[in-house]
């Protein structure tokens, strides 16, 4: 699809809001579209009181309704050798079947061994991302099958789209490591997408990056290709973290074999697993936010049980992605009110639980509108606010994930850099108060001219990546511009000023050599 889906009511220049902006007056007349990529955003802390929609009476019913559902209904868990390693550290197995129940007692005991905080290392140690406590950590977009830009319409996942989407993750310090495939490149074949896309990760960014669960030797490959990206030992890869996989149930209360396989694979080198149930209320788990929330709960601690059952200590996070659904429709539903009480709840029981938590920025727009502001506006703040760690799906998710935005993600990465912004500490100290200003200007003058302010207007407020905030005159001189517009114009600033991340050329040939050789060997095998 080429034909533009979004038509304008007047053809614009594309570079005529910049140019025009520099020459003539209004609000923000001289304010940079560029937006900010600094190293103040590689490290995020939220310090700020987590809000809570659980009372310790209701946390304690929803804790107990889920270790009661493990005990009497138990979890199908679709892999022999799984079943076996759960029987051994004292699950009830049921024999001939799939089904596994686990004492609260197990269950307890296993979960207190995760860590509550831990590093995962970067093949760029300055790209090293800090876990748990009150650390926040952004992820790019993942796993989308369409990607959609104003020019190209929504279309299938290719190669070429999935490089510029990964550079566009490199190009951003406040995004902290990749996702996934932010689309999936459907134009290279199954058996070794893996292969290519994972070198990829390593040669096009310098950030932590993720392996997708779907067989064992999808695993086996990754861990490879990470170590071979950091330049390091098998032995040191296993004492530093370097690769996460994202483990979701298959709910309701099923574990199936791939993602079994890869948490034996990814705990048993001590790779960071995050057990993610996808609870929808009223799909496949009971209506009631609460019913959800004790689903994603069960499940998520049967998942992160077995992390330890294979290696005591090995890390992991509590994923959480309950949300509901249309009921007229069946269709899912983000950014919702009830999304928003579910993902609170889930950083109530990660807190206490002392687990690092994963949560995730939604919308479920088909384009870039206030829709997709909105939903994720509010995702935002209920990730913000119940403590997430680890957020998945930070920018460029679009469609309810089905679509990976180039749009869309620069407007998540302006959003992402205010709540950045938001979460930075208020300045208190005797400078800031500004005293000397107050006493400089007097009764009835202006600040425009002190010292105090000369000193501070480049850097004093954030300077948003797409806002216009022109007067009306000189905004309609300009063409009237949307948000869109500017979006669509500064992922493709972005893209032509993206520069490759520095890589020893020996690590880039011995990359290059696996590959190569796992491909002579067939990759992994399909049915197609």
């Amino acid at each position: 699809m080429s034909e533009n889906p979004f038509p304008q009511a007047a053809p614009i220049d594309a570079d005529a809001p910049v140019e025009r902006r520099r020459r003539t007056g209004g609000r923000g007349a001289d304010r940079s579209r560029k937006g900010l990529s600094s190293s103040k955003y590689l490290n995020l802390v939220n310090t700020m009181a987590k809000s809570v929609v659980l009372s310790d009476d209701a946390l304690e019913a929803i804790h107990n309704a889920s270790l009661t559902i493990l005990e009497e209904i138990g979890m199908d868990v679709i892999l022999p050798e799984a079943r076996d390693r759960m029987k051994a550290a004292g699950a009830d197995v049921t024999p001939g079947t799939d089904r596994v129940r686990f004492d609260r007692g197990l269950i307890m005991d296993m979960i207190a061994s995760v860590p509550r905080a831990f590093t995962m290392h970067a093949r760029n140690p300055l790209r090293n991302v800090e876990i748990g406590g009150n650390n926040l950590v952004f992820a790019q977009i993942a796993s989308a099958p369409f990607v959609a830009d104003r020019e190209g319409g929504r279309r299938a996942g290719n190669q070429e789209d999935f490089r510029k989407l990964v550079k566009l993750a490199q190009s951003y310090d406040i995004i902290h490591t990749t996702g996934g495939y932010p689309v999936e490149p459907i134009d290279i074949h199954a058996s070794v997408r893996h292969l290519d896309c994972l070198s990829d990760m390593v040669k096009l960014t310098d950030k932590v990056f993720h392996c997708y669960s779907l067989g064992q030797q999808r695993n086996i490959d990754a861990i490879e290709i990470a170590r071979i990206g950091r330049g390091i030992s098998a032995a040191q890869m296993e004492t530093e973290p370097s690769l996460f996989t994202i483990i979701n149930t298959s709910s309701p209360l099923r574990l199936d074999g791939p993602m079994l396989q890869g948490i034996i694979e990814m705990s048993s080198r001590n790779q960071v697993v995050v057990v993610t149930p996808f609870t929808l209320a009223g799909a496949m788990a009971p209506v009631t936010i609460a019913g959800a929330v004790v689903q994603q709960n069960a499940e998520a601690l049967a998942g992160i049980a077995f992390t330890q059952m294979v290696r005591r200590g090995a890390p992991a996070m509590y994923g959480g992605f309950t949300s509901n659904v249309d009921m007229k429709t069946g269709a899912p539903a983000f950014g919702t009110p009830e999304y928003m009480k579910a993902v609170i709840a889930g950083g109530q029981l990660a807190r206490r639980y002392n687990i690092p938590y994963r949560t995730s920025n939604t919308n479920a727009s088909n384009t870039l509108d206030a829709q997709a502001a909105y939903e994720s506006a509010l995702s935002l703040w209920a990730l913000t606010q119940g403590g997430g760690n680890f957020i998945m799906h930070s920018a460029g998710w679009s469609e309810g994930g089905l679509t990976a935005s180039f749009e869309k993600f620069i407007l998540d990465v302006d959003m992402l850099q205010m709540v950045a912004e938001f979460l930075t500490p208020l300045d208190v100290s005797e400078d800031a108060l500004g005293l000397d200003a107050v006493r400089d200007v007097g009764p009835g003058g202006h600040y425009f001219g002190t010292a105090h302010t000369l000193a501070r207007y480049e850097t004093a407020f954030y300077s948003p990546i797409l806002s216009d905030w022109r007067n009306f005159e000189t905004w309609t001189e300009a063409g009237r511009p949307t948000t869109y517009d500017h979006a669509n114009r500064v992922f493709k600033e972005k893209l032509n000023e993206y520069e490759k991340p520095p890589l020893d050329p020996a690590i880039e040939e011995e990359l290059d050599a696996f590959v190569a050789k796992r491909k002579a060997e067939g990759g992994v095998s399909t049915d197609f």
